[in-house]
């Protein structure tokens, strides 16, 4: 079966960290699909933005709990890829 691109990545993710990794290595962060795959991410990222990826690391970030007045609730979990994009290709990410 065929993933839908456009669900694959879910938003843009951007942090002071990423904001630095930006400007210093040219990689961009997405909150992506948590089923998705490195070749997806890749595949989703060069035809959505028309640019040439070289590498994509992914890591899950594990949801929180958070304790209310009756009960403990956990925020769900994520997942978060770093894309590196090749030399003098770049992204315009806008604020959410």
């Amino acid at each position: 079966m065929k993933k839908d691109l456009y669900r694959t990545i879910k938003a843009s993710h951007l942090t002071e960290k990423v904001t630095n990794l930006m400007n210093a290595n040219n990689q961009y962060a997405f909150k992506v699909d948590i089923n998705s795959t490195k070749r997806e991410i890749k595949k989703a990222v060069e035809e959505y933005f028309s640019v040439e990826v070289n590498k994509v690391r992914v890591l899950k970030v594990k949801g929180k709990s958070k304790r209310s007045r009756f009960r403990i609730k956990k925020r769900p979990n994520w997942k978060k890829a770093y894309v590196s994009l090749a030399e003098g290709q770049t992204i315009d990410v806008g604020m959410e």
